[in-house]
């Protein structure tokens, strides 16, 4: 049999997976506390060594697939033209790169607009405006602005290809590192993620990962080949294209809560009610204020807003949330903390659908329509770890959330990734497209 490791060096835990290359099969898994604080290749070298000695495999014999979330992920920043066009389509292609897009600017950068973008402290700049022979004043004022800046944070251009190749040569000059990627929006309503969400990743690899400084020297650098939420994504479109259908995936983690959703493209995607900012049929979001612990207290702030948590209620629940945000370690004692912890997972993924199906979340004026999506999946430690009554009680309240003001799913199947396998068969869906979908339909598309 073939071999291979897969792992996720996340803020907190390291998660390994131990996959037969041959039939698909998960043969062994493990974790261990990431070791931030030394060397993050302390924590991943003994989940693998635990995982391998479980497969009964050699850890040094089998290839390694690592992605990586620790030391804060992938922090973006956009620039664009409008913000109603050209700066929400580089955001949304930012979000489906595994960003965490921390700052979002439009029109002529002045010296307020640079101290903004120095102040969201972003690991890279995604430079973007103008559609293909469109407008090309602000993207080359913008670029220049950069250059004069003398800023050394890494940029992706892909604005109008018209003046791309001379903005390139302007930042290069200047010093500033530089990747060329294709127009996100090439012409009105039509979005092209896919050559700067490889770009990003690729500066994600070749700067970022080394800058943290999460690891004495390259070993691990070499090691990582994508943000976690990148490989997440990439899963999430192995499992969609297996199942044949419309799918949405429901992350709660202990900082942010994700959402990413994959939908069948309609007539939308062309009609007169299309998107100006065109639309990403394979989406994530992410709701920095929805967590388990670091931002319980915004789930309970949220769930206020959004009159899920009456009086009665609130004062326990926020007390709870402010423990679990002064202790990001907490961890439930007793059936009361577990009870705690489901009904904030439960608010957490409520609101974190509500948003991101009305749009509020992707910037679509239209939301996106989940009546179709035939599959729920629960992520996170709080799913993967509660008792079947808890997790089943946490996408319960997802299905029948009918005053969230959006198009329920008609005929979803819950399902959670207790195996942590979407990371997996997106780490491995490029060299072994056929195990990674062998994988992810064994463990959550069987009915």
């Amino acid at each position: 049999m073939r071999y291979a490791v897969c792992a996720d060096v996340g803020s907190t835990y390291t998660k390994v997976a131990v996959v037969d290359l041959d039939g698909g099969a998960l043969v062994a898994a493990a974790s261990s506390p990431t070791t931030v604080g030394t060397d993050v290749l302390h924590g991943l070298d003994a989940a693998v060594g635990t995982a391998a000695a479980s497969a009964g495999v050699s850890a040094g014999g089998v290839p390694w697939y690592v992605c990586s979330s620790a030391g804060g992920g992938l922090r973006l920043a956009v620039v664009g033209y409008e913000q109603l066009v050209t700066a929400q389509a580089g955001r949304r292609v930012g979000l489906s790169a595994g960003a965490n897009v921390v700052h979002v600017a439009a029109g002529r950068l002045g010296a307020a607009g640079l101290a903004g973008i120095r102040a969201a402290r972003p690991d890279v700049v995604l430079l973007v405006g103008g559609t293909d022979g469109g407008d090309a004043e602000t993207l080359t004022h913008n670029a220049t602005r950069l250059a004069r800046a003398r800023w050394r944070v890494p940029v992706v251009l892909a604005g109008n290809v018209d003046v791309r190749d001379d903005l390139r040569a302007v930042l290069a000059a200047a010093g500033v590192p530089v990747t060329v990627a294709e127009n996100v929006l090439p012409r009105i309503g039509v979005l092209a993620p896919a050559s700067a969400r490889a770009a990003i990743r690729e500066v994600f690899l070749r700067h970022v990962i080394g800058g943290k400084r999460l690891s004495r020297g390259s070993r691990f650098a070499r090691l990582v080949r994508a943000a976690t939420p990148d490989a997440v994504l990439t899963g999430v479109e192995v499992l969609a294209d297996a199942l044949g259908g419309d799918l949405v995936v429901v992350d709660v983690g202990g900082a942010t809560t994700d959402v990413y959703s994959v939908l069948t493209p309609d007539e939308r995607a062309t009609g007169p009610g299309r998107e100006v900012a065109g639309s990403l049929w394979r989406a994530r979001t992410v709701e920095g204020d929805l967590g388990m612990r670091w931002s319980a207290p915004g789930v309970v702030r949220a769930a206020v807003e959004e009159r899920l948590l009456g009086d009665a209620e609130h004062d326990d629940l926020a007390a709870g949330a402010a423990v679990r945000a002064g202790e990001p370690g907490f961890l439930p004692a007793g059936e009361v903390d577990r009870a705690v912890d489901a009904r904030i997972a439960a608010l957490a993924a409520t609101v974190a659908l509500r948003r991101h199906a009305r749009g509020a979340a992707t910037g679509e004026r239209a939301g996106r329509d989940l009546r179709d999506v035939r599959l729920l999946v629960g992520s996170g430690g709080v799913l993967r770890h509660a008792a079947p009554v808890d997790a089943a009680g946490v996408l319960g309240a997802v299905l029948t959330d009918h005053a969230g003001g959006w198009p329920l799913p008609r005929a979803a199947r819950p399902v959670v990734d207790t195996d942590y396998v979407l990371a997996a068969g997106g780490l491995l869906a490029a060299e072994h497209p056929e195990a990674a979908g062998l994988l992810l339909r064994r463990h959550l598309a069987t009915d």
